[in-house]
């Protein structure tokens, strides 16, 4: 209602300043209009939360660059571009001090990819892999990550040297960042994740989880338990074991398109790179298992 009789609102306000103002007084408007316009644009300024450590700090792009850490790194064949990168960024651990490396980070994205990382591997500064938020700037603007769609990886995106030492995948990348913040793990904040008490500790449904929750929980919920709100829940209603072959969900998380053809598909293909055979047989004996651990389902009103 409001933005049908806005128009209307407006052109009669301009009718009301003609017929009473002096000629000048359009021109202070203009003026007037200007910096509005102005502050608009400054409080559309991209920010990154980061609240860690019991402390929240907010960050503007010159401000993340002006700490003292703050460099230039070269990534290789960097995950969103597909080729190497130059960044202005800042390592992870100037941004994590005061964290414990057995805490977990939360990665919260602006489509609602959310990745929760141990805190571990993002405070190494040795011979691991190394961590950094890229920030992206004004006058720099990194490309387009698809064609057709202005949107870069920016403005804040993890990204990571020689992450190979460290077994980082592609889904330990978010980009896009909003908000970083300190959380419990994720099994810890949602028990319904967990496969059943009774198994043995070596039973593959347990390393499964663990699969699950560094390579899927990014973008999928499992029995209303995450963090994430891109992907459909993988237990509720129905879990993909139940109504799929085993031969067509292992094409599925391998190759999605190779499976069901869509433009629009924002689901990634796990090489046997990213993830093993072995690791691929887990995440199937997890969802096995938790089909018939499903929470209940609740009821539309």
């Amino acid at each position: 209602m409001n933005r049908i009789m806005a128009p209307d609102l407006q052109m009669h306000r301009r009718r009301e300043v003609r017929a009473s103002a002096p000629r000048a007084l359009p021109r202070r408007l203009g003026g007037l209009l200007g910096a509005v316009l102005a502050l608009g644009a400054a409080a559309a300024e991209p920010e990154l939360s980061v609240t860690v450590g019991g402390r929240m700090a907010t960050y503007a792009p010159a401000a993340l660059l002006g700490l003292p850490d703050a460099t230039t790194i070269t990534v290789r064949n960097d995950v969103a571009y597909k080729r190497d990168m130059s960044y202005h960024a800042v390592p992870m651990a100037a941004l994590l001090k005061g964290v414990a490396a057995e805490e977990s980070i939360r990665f919260v994205a602006r489509d609602g990819f959310a990745a929760t990382l141990p805190a571990a591997p993002l405070l190494s500064q040795g011979e691991g892999a190394i961590a950094y938020i890229a920030v992206e700037t004004p006058d720099a603007p990194w490309p387009a990550l698809k064609a057709g769609d202005a949107a870069s990886a920016g403005p804040f995106y993890l990204v990571w040297l020689r992450p190979e030492r460290s077994g980082i995948v592609p889904e330990q990348w978010p980009y896009q960042i909003a908000r970083i913040e300190s959380v419990a793990p994720l099994g810890r904040r949602y028990p319904s994740l967990l496969p059943g008490a009774g198994l043995s500790v070596r039973d593959p449904a347990r390393r499964g989880f663990r699969v699950f929750e560094k390579n899927c929980s990014v973008c999928h919920t499992l029995n209303l338990g995450g963090d994430a709100a891109v992907g459909p829940d993988l237990n509720v209603p129905y879990n993909p074991t139940e109504y799929m072959r085993v031969d067509a969900l292992r094409r599925l998380i391998r190759d999605p398109q190779s499976l069901r053809r869509w433009p629009g598909a924002r689901m990634p293909g796990f090489s046997s790179a990213v993830l093993s055979d072995r690791d691929l047989n887990d995440l199937l004996a997890y969802l096995r298992n938790m089909a018939d651990r499903k929470v209940p389902v609740p009821v539309a009103k």
